[in-house]
């Protein structure tokens, strides 16, 4: 598989944990995974400038993220899924379907990138994550 070469002026699951910050308040429960949405950097290595609605889509259909946080049994055997040894873990980059879960809003750490500090996340069932990535930028 070839990666996108974006240009990223930070290693891209520091700046989003950094940008999502604390989120150890909150509980998830059950076989649900907290995923914070990947927004793709505004350049590739190229040069390249990516459009706004590009980086638009991200922010609302994005179909990367990374595990944030996750329930007690998400990724657990049960009798309707067998994961066969699958799971994502914390600090993971997964890829899913855009019509998969429901978008949130959290507030996260203001930045010069983000003032709101507000950043978009989902919530999936374990079942929706479809991929485990080595890298963000692995799919478009």
């Amino acid at each position: 598989m070839s990666t996108v070469n974006m240009l990223h002026e930070e290693d891209p699951k520091a700046k989003l944990l950094n940008q999502v910050g604390d989120v150890s308040h909150i509980t998830v429960t059950g076989n649900q995974v907290l995923v914070a949405t990947y927004i793709r950097p505004e350049r590739t290595r190229g040069n390249i400038i990516l459009p706004g609605s590009t980086l638009a889509e991200d922010r609302y259909q994005g179909k990367v993220g990374l595990v944030i946080a996750k329930g007690p049994i998400a990724f657990v055997n049960d009798a309707q899924n067998d994961f066969g040894g699958i799971d994502a873990s914390l600090g993971d980059w997964i890829g899913y379907r855009m019509a998969d879960g429901f978008q949130l809003t959290l507030k996260g750490q203001p930045s010069k990138d983000n003032p709101t500090g507000e950043y978009h996340c989902r919530m999936l069932h374990d079942v929706d994550v479809k991929l485990i990535l080595s890298s963000p930028d692995d799919i478009i």
